[in-house]
């Protein structure tokens, strides 16, 4: 089987996802084409060079929907010739965008796919798209829905997690993303935002907030704690499904959860050949991809299974691998990670994640890729597993090796 090779990896700053934010008067496609044109220019390479673009996208409406990746084609310096097309899995579609074009090429589906991601929430509010699982009183009642958040304290109630532990690890990656940027250990990757007129829009995370304590957090106002106990009672719906609980314990907030922000990312994916052909040097291979389905009440437990099935697809063990990335959508998710694998929390997230520095749905499987690409040769490491939990009960994994 043909090998998959990442050849580069690219990101815009992460600007919040708000109406003050720096990036919401950008529009999606925009910052999608944005970064196909880096792809292409850094590397030098012909405007045909790819067999397609896989873009991942979550909020499939308004300017995101209609096919973001076509658009993002048309509105770039790809040729024409290039199609493309939108997928979504939810928090690991940018992921799942670069796993498949992974597979294409090891299946010999083409020598060369750009795979990445976007989500504007600023402009293209989370939700806005509605979703089966929170609209559909029948398919709801069955699975017992709960929101994200919700799940994530159901989470920390489960398997033991104190409020203290949550703040602790959120400030933690405020800390790591700060010492991150302050290294420049994200230059390699990150492109700035530009206006039409070449002028730079943002070239930095602006959701952190550096400085920031356990202590300081300590003083936040737990966020789901009212639609847990009061209406619509989402507790009693969770506790349904998890009665050995007598109550959820409520912990998470705005400071300890991930942020909302505007946000894009792609990675070119190629086979030996192609880099040989256009004088490109393999970064990594993509050593295997895994994804798995997961309860839906608890919801964002997905890292844990999904890592064990790609593992054992991969014949590793933990052991094995020498960085990870657990996307930080709550801060319950990760310590669940570390808890179920006892790996060494210096191995994980080392430069910070989601909770300091935003999390652009459709955008962030790509980004975290870019992140432990980069960390690993930064740190001269060798091989990486980033993984994302999924909203609906879902999980996605890849794991690089270096070349």
């Amino acid at each position: 089987m043909t090998e998959a090779y990442i050849y580069d990896a690219v990101r815009t700053p992460r600007g919040k996802g708000r109406k003050d934010g720096s990036l919401h008067e950008v529009t999606s496609a925009s910052i999608s084409s944005q970064m196909l044109n880096a792809i292409k220019s850094r590397s030098d390479l012909p405007a045909d060079a790819f067999e397609d673009v896989i873009w991942g996208n979550v909020t499939q409406v308004a300017e995101q929907g209609g096919c973001l990746g076509r658009a993002a084609v048309l509105g770039s310096d790809i040729d024409e010739s290039v199609p493309g097309f939108s997928i979504n899995r939810f928090c690991a579609s940018g992921m799942e965008a670069v796993n498949l074009a992974a597979n294409q090429v090891k299946a010999g589906a083409g020598d060369a796919y750009i795979a990445g991601g976007c989500e504007m929430m600023s402009r293209v509010p989370m939700g806005s798209d509605g979703a089966a699982m929170a609209v559909d009183p029948l398919l709801a009642i069955g699975e017992n829905f709960v929101p994200q958040g919700i799940s994530a304290d159901l989470i920390a109630t489960e398997y033991g997690f104190t409020r203290e532990e949550c703040d602790a690890f959120a400030a933690q990656s405020q800390a790591r993303a700060a010492a991150a940027w302050k290294d420049n250990r994200f230059a390699k990757t990150i492109v700035p935002v530009r206006d039409i007129n070449g002028l730079t829009i943002l070239d930095h995370d602006e959701y952190m907030r550096p400085g920031t304590t356990a202590e300081d957090l300590g003083k936040l106002k737990a966020s789901f704690e009212d639609m847990g106990l009061h209406m619509p009672g989402f507790d009693k719906v969770a506790l349904m499904k998890y009665p050995h609980l007598e109550a959820i314990n409520h912990m998470h907030h705005a400071g300890n959860s991930s942020g909302i922000v505007d946000g894009a990312a792609a990675i070119l994916i190629g086979s030996k050949e192609y880099g040989e052909q256009h004088g490109l040097t393999p970064r990594a291979r993509i050593r295997a991809t895994a994804k798995v389905g997961s309860e839906p009440t608890i919801n964002l437990t997905g890292p844990v299974p999904v890592t064990e099935k790609i593992l054992a697809r991969a014949g590793m063990s933990i052991n094995d691998i020498d960085l990870f990335e657990v996307n930080e959508a709550f801060a319950s998710v990760v310590l669940r990670f570390l808890q179920a694998f006892q790996v060494d929390d210096a191995k994980v997230n080392v430069n910070g994640g989601a909770i300091a520095m935003g999390h652009p749905l459709g955008a962030t499987g790509a980004i975290i890729i870019g992140t432990l690409l980069d960390e690993l040769e930064r740190s001269d490491k060798e091989v990486g597993l980033a993984t994302l939990c999924v909203a609906a009960g879902m999980g996605a994994a890849t794991i690089i090796e270096r070349v």
